[in-house]
């Protein structure tokens, strides 16, 4: 059967050329997946000429999808394998929730906005994402009834890491989140080792509030 034709192919071909191998995702992985999954349907139609920008776009709800070169830096820092469960936090409009889901055997996904999060499930639905699971809920408390977590992507900024986060990760799991303060914040990664937390920075970012009991207030 003949492939249907994507305009937006070539479109998303030179987001991953000029965008993402330029600035060292080298990842083979996670190149293909953004390759592959279709930016420009999680945002506006009236966006959708924009959606392979090298910049954040809004989604509604004072929420924003990510830069593409930042969904592809926080995916690499995960260093998914394929065999892992992962938890997101913040959902948004389901495009890092889609990459994850080729990356991964399972993504547990959390938005506590529910118009965000019914809109991200039905595109995931008409993805056939089919190893995704979308709650509505406050990400900050994380997921416990799936706990532990091999991986943990936080897609908000907030002044620390959550503690029911940081136990919901599994021992030599990963987390990657924005820490620092409602304006800026430094990528940071976590791993669990012998219980303990180590910590590094991967470089300076900015994302809106994470809203919640361990974070910022709504």
């Amino acid at each position: 059967m003949e492939r249907a034709y994507d305009p937006f192919e070539l479109p998303r071909a030179q987001m991953v050329a000029e965008q993402l191998v330029r600035r060292a995702i080298t990842d083979e992985r996670v190149l293909a997946a953004m390759r592959k999954v279709p930016r420009h349907l999680f945002v506006e139609e009236a966006l959708r000429g924009r959606a392979y920008g090298d910049h954040p776009l809004p989604i509604g709800e004072e929420q924003t999808i990510s830069q593409p070169y930042i969904v592809a830096l926080m995916t690499q820092l995960l260093e998914l394998q394929g065999r892992e469960k992962v938890l997101e936090i913040g959902t948004g409009s389901g495009y890092q929730t889609a990459v994850l889901a080729e990356l991964a055997r399972r993504v547990c996904s959390i938005e506590r906005l529910p118009r965000l999060a019914e809109r991200a499930r039905g595109l995931l639905e008409q993805l056939s994402c089919v190893n995704v699971w979308v709650r509505v809920g406050s990400g900050t408390l994380g997921w416990p009834d799936e706990a532990p977590f091999d991986r943990i992507l936080v897609t908000a900024g907030g002044p620390g890491v959550p503690p029911p986060l940081f136990q919901q990760l599994a021992e030599s799991g990963r987390m990657v989140l924005p820490i620092g303060d409602a304006e800026n914040q430094r990528l940071t990664v976590v791993e669990k080792a012998g219980g303990e937390m180590r910590m590094r920075e991967a470089g300076e970012c900015k994302f809106v509030k994470l809203v919640g009991k361990y974070a910022w207030e709504a």
